[in-house]
């Protein structure tokens, strides 16, 4: 069946040349916001280890299967290619030149495509050919340095900051600006969207601070990072944890007050009394579990929440409100985002299984080489 379209992006064409973790995820969010994304497929699968039928990152795409390492698949790709707005390729550098999909042969068929490039570490600097992944690239730009305790070491905040934070949310934006570009003055043009470029770029207003005097350049010490009692979590009786963020003054006295601190504590400026400050609130909070906790502060503007599970998150009442997470195709998973009032985007497709809406794409984009490839 045709796939229908809604969103911002309904009749923006893209071709994504598969892979896993930031391309993959880039593509998802504009598959998302309407756009006709197809996935170029290789024989044999990527490797990823998870079920097609579950890949949440391939949902609202279409799916073909080429062999690149043949003149027939490449044809097709590059007839893809010519057909399309947007190109996104996660290959290390050199590769996609290397097979014939690279940016000159795309732009050659196409001079208004906009070229996506998914890497960790960019297209070119000593780091440029070799292998790496998401804990690296945060590692050398300062932000896996800010994570975890004082007295401990970094802690991996999984592969959220790197790869999609500082990649595929990167990887979109550039990709949506090129296009704006070329729908102005009909060039196309490269994006180079480096992981460590994007992940150093989340951290522009800790360097402000930290030039300012106002940051210190170590784990545990700041206002943001868990140095401050009044901004990290907290463990409850039954093993839960409570996250606390009450940074203002008013914000704090309320939750001081709801914790039934509100003259036993330290002053909150007293930064010498801040460990007994934080043993005093870690004290309270293991009096309680955290389903209790969560009941105290409810209404409050404390600013204070349960850190929830994956499986328990769907299911928080102002999440559920709000529609944040869908189930489509059995599947529970968060709803695209953000919203848009004259244009929603939706869930319009499971995820796509490899190769399985040839004969669709062939038709839909007018194309003669995708069954002889």
């Amino acid at each position: 069946m045709t796939a229908t379209h809604s969103g911002p992006l309904a009749g923006v064409r893209v071709v994504e040349l598969a892979g896993i973790g930031p391309g993959p995820f880039a593509a998802m969010l504009l598959a998302d916001l309407g756009a006709d994304v197809v996935r170029v497929d290789r024989p044999g699968g990527t490797g990823l280890a998870v079920d097609p039928a579950h890949d949440v990152t391939n949902r609202n795409k279409r799916s073909v299967i080429l062999d690149l390492k043949t003149a027939a698949g490449v044809a097709a790709a590059l007839e893809l290619a010519e057909r399309a707005d947007v190109f996104i390729e996660g290959y290390r550098p050199g590769v996609a030149e290397r097979l014939g999909v690279g940016p000159e042969d795309c732009l050659a068929r196409n001079p208004r495509l906009v070229y996506g490039r998914m890497t960790g570490w960019g297209q070119h600097g000593p780091l440029a050919e070799t292998a790496g992944h998401d804990i690296g690239y945060i590692a050398i730009t300062g932000a896996l340095g800010m994570t975890g305790p004082a007295d401990g070491p970094p802690t991996a905040p999984a592969n959220l900051l790197g790869d999609y934070a500082g990649g595929s949310l990167y990887l979109v934006i550039g990709v949506l600006a090129a296009l704006q570009h070329a729908r102005t003055t009909g060039a196309g043009q490269v994006v180079d969207a480096a992981i460590v470029d994007g992940t150093a770029h989340l951290t522009a207003m800790i360097h402000g601070m930290l030039a300012a005097g106002g940051w210190q350049d170590r784990r545990g010490a700041n206002l943001l990072d868990g140095g401050a009692p009044f901004y990290g979590t907290y463990e409850t009786a039954d093993g839960g944890y409570m996250a606390v963020g009450a940074l203002e003054k008013r914000f704090y006295a309320e939750f001081m007050e709801l914790l039934g601190l509100p003259d036993q504590a330290p002053a909150r400026d007293d930064l010498a009394r801040w460990e007994e400050l934080r043993t005093a609130v870690a004290d309270r909070f293991r009096a309680r579990t955290r389903a209790e906790w969560t009941e105290v502060f409810a209404g409050s503007d404390a600013c204070v929440a349960p850190v929830l599970s994956l499986r328990e998150a769907p299911g928080h009442p102002h999440l559920a409100a709000r529609g944040t997470f869908v189930d489509h195709g059995g599947i529970t998973q968060p709803a695209p985002a953000p919203r848009f009032s004259a244009t929603p985007g939706a869930v319009r497709r499971p995820p796509s299984t490899p190769g399985a809406d040839t004969a669709e794409v062939a038709r839909d984009w007018g194309l003669s080489g995708l069954d002889r490839a």
